[in-house]
């Protein structure tokens, strides 16, 4: 499939923090703290960013539907934080989620950001093997509660 990726907009905010909420309770039953946190997160970015070394990008579909994202904020100076890695279930598999990451470590890259990190959870199997198919390094984990269930909480991080 052909997609477009763009910014993410003030559009976006109700669709992508209501598909994180309900995709992670239907896979990983979260409750709903999980979609409140996404809201605060992308609407502070919406408030605050700095479009010069932050970015969110969007997969497209030709006809418009929105599949996915991919966050790149600034965590310090030499330092990019990947963030809200998400495509719709129906989606994977199909190498969009390879062309959002590497769009968004190309952005970082040319930000003259020296490295990225992520944090993510063990249960994210497809997202952690393209993150180690794609150069990035499993820092840490541990056993963690966040959204009403235990979890395995991971750090990766990637040279740029």
């Amino acid at each position: 499939m052909t997609i477009t990726l763009r910014a993410f907009n003030a559009d976006d905010l109700d669709w992508l923090s209501d598909l994180h909420g309900v995709l992670y309770a239907e896979a990983e039953g979260f409750d709903a703290s999980f979609g409140v946190l996404v809201r605060r997160i992308l609407t502070e970015f919406l408030a605050g960013h700095d479009p010069t070394c932050e970015r969110g990008f969007v997969a497209v579909a030709p006809d418009g539907t929105r599949l996915g994202s991919i966050f790149c904020v600034r965590q310090d100076a030499t330092t990019a934080r990947l963030r809200l890695f998400l495509l719709r279930p129906e989606m994977r598999g199909q190498g969009i989620g390879r062309q959002l990451l590497e769009a968004c470590t190309e952005f970082a890259r040319a930000c003259g950001y020296a490295k990225m990190t992520l944090a993510t959870h063990e249960s994210h199997r497809a997202a952690c093997a393209l993150y180690a198919r794609s150069g990035w390094s499993l820092l840490s984990s541990k056993d963690v509660v966040s959204f009403g269930q235990k979890l395995v909480e991971q750090h990766w991080e990637r040279p740029l």
